[in-house]
């Protein structure tokens, strides 16, 4: 299935012998001047409070990276960590969206509260940079039209065709375990390039409030209609369910009701790679370690084709499985694959993972 397969480290600690730093949830963005640019966090640990983003430069299409410092200067004399995705969009510069936590109010605690599921009060802003991440604006502030509700981040801005903005999110309750929403999963709108973020609009929510859906993924296919992906967790049963995928073909303003992919798994990614043939990668959790797995759209039917370990398959302990999704959290060992496509046509994706004890960032890249 997959031809001229070839990994690397994009980043790893090059002194764990003398300092503490592990690397984690990587994004990855080939630009126009043939350069790729990748953001990803550093810090002490998984949820530390010292988490902040960083970026590295390759020149030579991911074969090899140079580090480069931080993203964007953090705020002073707050307890805050962030992290962020970057898009590249249609006028060719780069955008990175960051969450940023407050942990000023609880420093001994990861972002999740273990007994409410709450999380830490985050708000989402951007910055941009003309000149292939050389140099960053100020960040600008996102008004999110559901309020204070802290949202998820785990994908990039999705710029579609039609000049619009997606930003795909769930909404978390608060520390307190106060769920002022309800559990959905929506993406923000944007209609001025990212400026400004009036609207929102469901794509997967449960009116039983029984399924959350995580890790939410949007990608435009090639009739210009969108596609949807999340981690779906019964929240009652403490139960994983498949992936599900949701459909639009009005920009996203109406969806589908969410259906099963038949793919089990966490932090899954798709991408398009030719007609309605879907390439996702994520952490199996009916089997150990990342793979990757090619599917297609029949209309509105997804149909699994092949599945491929790319890493950690022999390995056993690289997730949790206590009644605790807040602990199960902090023992992962790998995830957050981010896709991309390389000028001579091969995919290129990178992950966070432990390798002797350092969570750093590795990549693959081939062909299909």
């Amino acid at each position: 299935m997959f031809h001229n397969l070839k990994t690397g480290i994009l980043y790893r600690n090059p002194s764990p012998h003398l300092k503490s730093v592990h690397a984690y949830f990587p994004s990855v963005v080939v630009m126009a001047n043939g350069e790729m640019l990748a953001s990803f966090v550093l810090g002490e640990g998984f949820e530390s409070v010292n988490l902040h983003t960083h970026r590295a430069r390759s020149t030579d299409y991911g074969e090899t990276w140079a580090y480069e410092g931080e993203l964007y200067r953090k705020p002073e004399n707050c307890l805050v960590s962030d992290f962020a995705r970057i898009a590249r969009m249609p006028d060719d510069s780069i955008i990175a969206l960051i969450s940023q936590s407050d942990r000023s109010a609880h420093p001994d605690e990861g972002l999740a509260n273990p007994a409410t599921m709450g999380f830490a009060p985050t708000e989402l802003f951007t910055i941009r940079s003309a000149d292939y991440g050389k140099t960053w604006t100020s960040p600008e502030k996102i008004d999110s039209p559901l309020g204070n509700t802290s949202l998820e981040l785990c994908a990039p801005i999705t710029p579609l065709s039609g000049g619009r903005c997606l930003i795909p999110t769930s909404t978390w309750r608060d520390w307190n375990g106060n769920d002022h929403h309800g559990h959905r999963m929506v993406a923000l709108v944007s209609h001025n390039n990212c400026h400004t973020w009036p609207e929102y609009v469901d794509i997967m929510v449960d009116p039983e409030q029984q399924h959350y859906y995580w890790e939410s993924k949007i990608i435009e296919l090639p009739d210009g209609g969108l596609l949807a992906v999340a981690w779906v967790h019964n929240h009652e049963k403490n139960k994983d369910l498949p992936n599900h995928y949701a459909l639009s073909k009005d920009g996203g303003n109406s969806w589908t009701e969410p259906e099963s992919t038949g793919l089990l798994g966490q932090t899954l990614t798709p991408f398009l790679i030719e007609n309605n043939r879907i390439l996702c990668i994520y952490r199996r959790m009916d089997k150990p370690g990342l793979w990757a797995s090619i599917s297609r759209l029949d209309g509105t039917q997804w149909i699994n084709e092949s599945h491929y370990p790319l890493w950690g398959y022999g390995a056993t302990g690289l997730t949790g499985s206590s009644d605790n999704m807040a602990h199960n959290f902090n023992v992962l060992k790998f995830g957050a694959p981010c896709i991309t496509r390389l000028p001579d046509g091969s995919i290129f994706t990178a992950f966070w993972c432990y390798e002797q004890c350092v969570s750093g960032i590795r990549w693959f890249r081939f062909t299909v």
